[in-house]
């Protein structure tokens, strides 16, 4: 009974690779139109930090008005350090080998 499914399986596989082998490759993309869809995604991730930055204000303060009305004291906000961007490396010093590289004979 296996053997038969592996049979089929790979008849299935072989017709799907011949059918993919068979099709055009997609037509040649338009620059105005590649250029407008790069301004329109672009527009749209601006507008999603906005609404981000917004719900994320709202969500604040309703958690600190949700805290006085309770009567317990509202935390103050932890800063968030920004990682310093890496310092280039360091190039070899002239003449010198790497430490992975054989000794010459």
């Amino acid at each position: 009974m296996t053997l038969k499914k592996i049979i089929v399986a790979a008849g299935l596989t072989l017709f799907a690779a011949s059918v993919l082998a068979k099709l055009p490759p997609p037509p040649p993309v338009d620059p105005a139109v590649a250029a407008a869809k790069a301004e329109k995604d672009k527009a749209a991730a601006e507008k999603t930090k906005a609404d981000q930055a917004k719900y994320e204000g709202k969500a604040v303060t309703n958690f600190q008005a949700n805290m006085k009305k309770a009567g317990k004291p509202v935390p103050k906000p932890t800063p968030i350090p920004v990682a310093p961007p890496p310092a280039p490396a360091a190039a070899p010093a002239k003449g010198a080998t790497p430490a992975a590289a054989p000794p010459k004979k």
